[in-house]
């Protein structure tokens, strides 16, 4: 057998290649799905079956597209009603090759959600592996907060039920698939071990040591971040998102092309560092760093409206656009270039094109502003746990994600310094106190990382 796992960074997550004799089986695919045809194209087999674990929140589900490109069968678990696809039930079989998979309903992490057994076909009552979806992960098990508080008693009885009923009873040597590693927002504390087996994870994820009433307390206590854009996921992958047919290419633009697209309400994406964004950047731009692209993207971004780059490098132009298509943003309308390998605002600034600039303090800088007791706000945008676990003296606590809708509690009559762990998420902030108006912002380069190797005191609020 043929057994690949493809990780799709920036989410986090992760799909499978299985084939046998020429047949192969895709589970959980991304939407930027030609990875999977090159496999099968290599080991000389037809996709004849695509398997989703459940309907995901945080991207666009791949399916549809793999099925138009191959007219391989879709599947899915029952409890939802898709748009496409077929339902599979409890306990079916699917066969390929010298293979066999049983689909196992497993619900929790949400109602349709599936795991499935990979058995051998001469060993028909030893499953080998299974593909856990957003159930178990390493370490972690899935969110069960996706319906609403009312419902995440409910589901984190159902998931408790699932694990130790169905999934576990498979055998301490499975070994263990799941749909997302260390990063992902689908859980709180994925482990950065990527692999593992049933057996390891009764020994040692903490979520498998409890009893059903710790379990549920858990679950119910549980804080992760809700971003708006899983809506849209949710639509889409009920739906079927739409066909993209073939890779996005958005063309290089030049200033004047860059600036009839600002004209027409596209929104300015600046994947350049804090530093370099802070040094010069194009009015209205969010600053959001290469690799932030797919988990603040969401946060900030409008689904109706284009998109236009602006790049530390060309080679960064493939990783953007892929981050963003995941998401469901396919109105990629261009980059700003100069030339084969000047990017960024080189053309922009020499087209003599107006640039702004954003406030950079350090953390010394920071903390002689806050001894003076300068007029100056200190906003902290980390998450609610970053905070729990230490922060600056008399700092405001907003999360990045939630700033836009909060603006009214940043004073907007003196200067603000914005602070994440190391800067980047600082800076995404600072770029939407800048589109709201505010005109005085600095972003303290280092962050939190950088004020706590400098020895500076903090106040810790539950440790």
């Amino acid at each position: 057998m043929i057994f690949k796992r493809i990780k799709s960074e920036g989410l986090a997550h992760i799909s499978y290649f299985l084939s046998s004799d020429k047949e192969a089986v895709v589970i959980d695919p991304r939407r930027d799905c030609q990875i999977y045809l090159e496999l099968a194209r290599r080991e000389e087999s037809k996709i004849t079956s695509i398997l989703e674990t459940h309907r995901n929140e945080d991207y666009v589900i791949g399916s549809r597209e793999l099925t138009h490109l191959t007219g391989a069968r879709m599947y899915h678990g029952p409890g939802l009603d898709f748009k496409y696809g077929e339902t599979l039930t409890d306990k079916q079989i699917l066969h390929f090759g010298r293979k066999k998979i049983v689909a196992i309903h497993t619900p929790g992490h949400t109602d349709e959600s599936m795991s499935y057994a990979l058995y051998d076909s001469n060993l028909e009552k030893t499953a080998f592996m299974v593909f856990t979806g957003d159930t178990l992960f390493v370490a972690d098990v899935g969110r069960t907060d996706l319906y609403g508080p009312k419902e995440t008693q409910r589901l984190a009885e159902a998931l408790y039920n699932s694990l130790f009923t169905k999934i576990l009873p498979l055998g301490e040597g499975v070994i263990l698939c799941p749909a997302h590693g260390a990063g992902s927002v689908c859980g709180g504390a994925i482990s950065e071990r990527e692999w593992s087996t049933l057996g390891l994870e009764s020994l040692q994820n903490p979520l498998l040591q409890k009893t059903r009433e710790e379990f549920v307390k858990f679950k119910l206590a549980e804080r992760l971040e809700h971003p708006p854009y899983f809506k849209k996921m949710e639509e889409y992958n009920v739906k079927g998102p739409p066909l993209l047919f073939s890779y996005p290419s958005p063309p290089a633009l030049s200033p004047a092309e860059f600036q009839k697209w600002i004209e027409h309400g596209a929104q300015i994406v600046d994947t350049r560092t804090p530093s370099a964004f802070g040094g010069s950047h194009i009015n209205g731009s969010y600053s959001i760093w290469i690799q932030g692209v797919p988990s603040y993207a969401g946060w900030v971004l409008s689904y109706d409206k284009p998109i236009i780059l602006v790049l530390e490098s060309k080679k960064q132009l493939k990783t953007a656009v892929s981050y963003l298509i995941r998401l469901g943003y396919d109105q990629i309308k261009g980059y700003i270039c100069s030339g084969e390998e000047a990017c960024g605002l080189e053309s922009w600034y020499t087209a003599a094109c107006p640039i702004e600039h954003l406030g950079l303090l350090s953390v010394q800088e920071l903390k002689d502003r806050l001894e003076r007791a300068d007029d100056l706000t200190l906003l902290d945008v980390r998450t609610d746990e970053e905070w729990d676990h230490g922060y600056i003296r008399k700092a405001l606590h907003v999360h990045v994600g939630h700033l836009k809708e909060e603006l009214g509690k940043i004073p907007d009559n003196r200067p603000t310094a914005v602070i994440c762990s190391v800067g980047n998420r600082a800076s995404l902030a600072s770029s939407i106190l800048r589109r709201a108006g505010r005109r005085e912002i600095f972003n303290v380069l280092g962050g939190m990382t950088a004020w706590r190797r400098a020895n500076f005191p903090t106040v810790d609020s539950k440790y």
